[in-house]
């Protein structure tokens, strides 16, 4: 650590000492994120208690030159969150955890940004509300790291994601100033769409201090299933089929050979282990009968496009257990392998049964353990190769094969990234899908928010 005794002291006054993370042992932990990057270990890491605190302490690094990076729980698979070398300040959010107002009448939530995802969705649910967006993360992903990323979800191809509930955002500026956007109301047109701007924006353009999202009734009816293939084409085929007749389940999920498998030797709840692939599958609505009406045409369309079997859930118990499969996908993946490289390519929804089918012959190509499972309904699909990182062969011709994966998504017009963000990880390749202009536009557009280029030094535009 580099940082004078002065400076360092000044952080201490202004936020308590309990507040600030001199050790290296400590400061060890805010080093990395889930992403399979090199970690760095910030030369401080702060934790503001307060809304004053935190915009007085990004004046006081601001001023001093430090590099910010902002942090929730660092769930993120990117390296966004990653600090910079030598001063890299980490400036925490997880004090910054109240849920501040959830008004029943106006539909709206006023939250700080270090509000867990999933405490904030049962808190809504508790007075009859619902928040849509579930990240997979959403134990213990926070709400300021969700409209940093985008995060969508497994809800994301009927109700949306995060940005589709921002409604407005208070932040601070490099100077330590309140920026304030959006509101409280359905509509909005004061001022520039300055909340649009920091959606996605991965720390690099202000420090969120709160937020304003948008709830909605829940649905009153649903009904899930699991649709059964013996190849993974059918089930592929499936997902375009039912986008292309218009009916829009709440969740359309993935889950090849592979991820069953995992899933299944960890869980015991009863996965079908030689299948292909299979769908996990939930229509909701206002009515049952529209309910059970989409669902017929659903298990109709999977008969017609080859699923052996197609299991409805008969009570909530097994409907949690479909959901529970999905949910545990990466982290059962996770336990088979020292290393776990989670990417999540996107392409337009008829593009699925081409995107999986080039998965499966990158895989064979580089001689890879894969399994893919992902939010198949919208297109974004989760490629987790299981490798050892150790083994430097096997590591390189992992980072050939995600090379491959985005050649091949961006080729079949889609994304480099679905939900998990660019940060370090995908920078380099974001010339590829936009060009030239595009990134000078957006280096400028940078510079003049952030003069000094401290706020996320290094991560998404570089």
């Amino acid at each position: 650590m580099t940082l004078s005794p002065n400076l360092i002291l000044e952080f201490k006054t202004l936020l308590g000492e309990n507040n600030v993370l001199t050790e290296e042992t400590d400061r060890l932990a805010y080093a990395y994120d889930a992403a399979v990057l090199k970690p760095v270990t910030p030369a401080l890491v702060v934790m503001p208690t307060s809304e004053e605190t935190l915009g007085r302490t990004i004046k006081l690094a601001y001023d001093n030159g430090l590099p910010i990076t902002v942090r929730g729980s660092g769930t993120n698979l990117s390296g966004a969150v990653i600090p910079e070398p030598g001063d890299g300040l980490v400036i925490l959010t997880n004090r910054l955890n109240k849920i501040l107002e959830i008004n029943q009448e106006d539909l709206y939530a006023v939250v700080e940004p270090g509000v867990l995802t999933a405490n904030f969705a049962n808190a809504v649910a508790a007075t009859g509300l619902f928040y849509p967006p579930d990240p997979g993360s959403q134990a213990v992903s926070t709400l300021g790291g969700n409209v940093a990323l985008n995060a969508g979800g497994l809800r994301g191809l009927k109700y949306g994601v995060t940005k589709d509930y921002l409604m407005g955002v208070e932040f601070f500026d490099y100077n330590g100033e309140l920026v304030k956007t959006g509101s409280r109301t359905v509509k909005c047109v004061t001022g520039y769409n300055i909340g649009g701007l920091m959606i996605s924006s991965e720390g690099t353009l202000g420090v969120f201090s709160k937020l304003i999202f948008k709830l909605v009734p829940p649905p009153k009816a649903s009904q899930a299933m699991m649709a059964v293939y013996d190849t993974v084409q059918g089930a592929s085929e499936t997902v375009a089929a039912i986008i292309a007749a218009h009916i829009l389940p709440c969740t359309l999920e993935f889950l090849d050979q592979k991820c069953i498998r995992v899933v299944e030797a960890n869980s015991k709840i009863g996965l079908p282990t030689e299948a292909a692939a299979i769908l996990l599958i939930e229509v909701d609505g206002s009515h049952q009968a529209g309910v059970d009406e989409d669902a017929a045409k659903v298990k109709s369309l999977c008969t017609k496009c080859g699923a052996n079997d197609i299991r409805v859930a008969q009570n909530a118990d097994e409907k949690n257990k479909i959901w529970e499969a999905r949910r545990n996908a990466l982290p059962s993946l996770a336990r088979a392998r020292p290393t776990t490289v989670l990417e999540d390519a996107t392409v337009p929804r008829s593009k699925i049964p081409q995107m999986v089918s080039e998965l499966n012959r990158i895989a064979e190509k580089y001689k890879l353990e894969m399994g893919t499972f992902g939010h198949a309904g919208d297109g974004n699909l989760h490629p987790t190769i299981l490798c050892d990182k150790r083994d430097e062969e096997e590591y390189r011709r992992v980072e050939e094969a995600v090379d491959e994966i985005f050649d091949v998504a961006l080729k079949l017009q889609g994304t480099l990234s679905g939900e998990h963000g660019i940060g370090i990880a995908k920078a380099k390749w974001m010339e590829k899908e936009t060009n030239k202009a595009t990134i000078e536009f957006s280096k400028n557009l940078r510079r003049a928010l952030d003069p000094k280029y401290l706020f996320n030094a290094g991560k998404k535009i570089v």
